[in-house]
C-alpha cells in the first residue's frame, strides 16, 4: 500500500488520469491525498469532481479556495463568480447536489501521525501549533456541516481581518481562519497575511516572507503537505529545510501535475496539456 499527495487539479482530469497511470494507482489497496481545489479554470472540473468522489475510502481530500468558491456559487453568492470561472457545468449537472453536498462535507486539514504528515490547501498561520490548527478547522467545518452554512458563504469572501488573534470571533474569525488555510501565501513575523503578490518569492514587498519561512512558526517541526501556490516551482530553495512539501507544479498553467510518494517522499509528475 502506497499513499500519493497530489497537487491542485483545477479539472486538469487527462493529466489525473495519466498521472494515475505513471504511479500505478491501485484503488484496492492505494490512497490518494488531494490538496484542494479540485476544480475550476481548467477543462474538466465536472470530471475532476465526479471522479475523487466515487474514489470513496481511498481518496483524502482537503477544501482549497476555488472548491470554497464552487460551494459559495452553487449557494446563492453569484455576485462573487468570476469571469474565469468554469463551473456552470457543475452547477447544471443532473447530479450537482449531490456533488455540492458532499464536498461541503470536506475537512480543511487532515493529519496522520503514523505517515508524520499533515495535509492543507496553502497554508498555517505561523502562531498556530498543528493542535490549534485543528482545533480552529474544526471551527469552520462545523459551521460548514451546519444548517447555518448559507449564512457563513454570505460571509466568507474578504480579506479582513489579515492576521489572528484568539479575541476573534464571529464571521471575523471564521473568515480569518478560512484564509490562512485556503488563501495564504506570504505573511509578516507576527501571522498578517497579504493577499496582494502571488507570485513566486522575492517580488513581494517587505516586510512580507513566504509563510514557511518565518523562524518562530510554530508548525516548523511538522511535515505539512501543501498547494495552491503555483509559482512556486520556480523558487529554488530547500523546502525539505523548512519541513514543507508544496504540491502545486502549475498544471493549470503549462507546468506539470505531481505526486509525493508519503512513505518513501519520491516525486512523480507528468507534464501538464494546457497551454501556459
Amino acid at each position: 500500500m502506497s499513499t500519493y499527495a497530489i497537487g491542485d487539479i483545477q479539472g486538469c482530469q487527462l493529466e489525473l488520469d495519466s498521472l494515475l497511470e505513471e504511479i500505478q494507482f491501485d484503488a484496492c489497496k492505494d490512497c490518494l491525498w488531494f490538496c484542494g481545489d479540485l476544480v475550476n479554470r481548467g477543462p474538466l472540473s465536472l470530471e475532476t469532481l465526479r471522479f475523487v468522489k466515487n474514489l470513496g475510502n481511498s481518496a483524502i481530500t482537503v477544501l482549497g479556495n476555488h472548491d470554497l468558491h464552487l460551494l459559495a456559487i452553487a449557494n446563492g453568492q453569484q455576485q462573487y463568480m468570476h469571469k474565469g470561472d468554469t463551473l456552470d457545468e457543475i452547477l447544471a449537472a443532473d447530479d450537482s447536489e449531490e456533488l455540492i453536498e458532499w464536498l461541503r462535507y470536506l475537512p480543511l486539514m487532515h493529519s496522520d501521525k503514523k505517515l508524520g504528515f499533515v495535509l492543507v490547501h496553502a497554508g498555517l498561520a505561523p502562531q498556530w501549533s498543528i493542535q490549534q490548527a485543528s482545533q480552529y478547522a474544526k471551527e469552520v467545518e462545523t459551521v460548514l456541516r451546519s444548517d447555518g452554512y448559507h449564512e457563513y458563504f454570505a460571509n466568507m469572501y474578504g480579506n479582513t481581518p489579515d492576521n489572528w488573534s484568539e479575541e476573534l470571533g464571529g464571521w471575523d474569525r471564521l473568515r480569518c481562519i478560512t484564509n490562512y488555510f485556503s488563501r495564504l501565501r506570504f505573511c509578516d513575523l507576527n501571522g498578517r497575511m497579504d493577499f496582494k503578490e502571488k507570485k513566486s518569492p522575492g517580488n513581494q514587498a517587505p516586510p512580507f516572507l513566504p509563510w514557511f519561512e518565518l523562524e518562530n512558526r510554530c508548525s516548523k517541526d511538522q511535515k505539512l503537505l501543501f498547494g495552491h501556490w503555483a509559482a512556486l516551482r520556480n523558487y529554488e530553495v530547500d523546502y525539505r529545510g523548512y519541513n514543507v512539501f508544496p504540491l502545486d507544479t502549475g498544471c493549470l498553467w503549462g507546468g506539470t501535475l505531481s505526486a509525493l510518494r508519503l512513505e518513501d517522499e519520491k516525486w512523480f509528475s507528468v507534464p501538464s496539456k494546457q497551454e501556459e
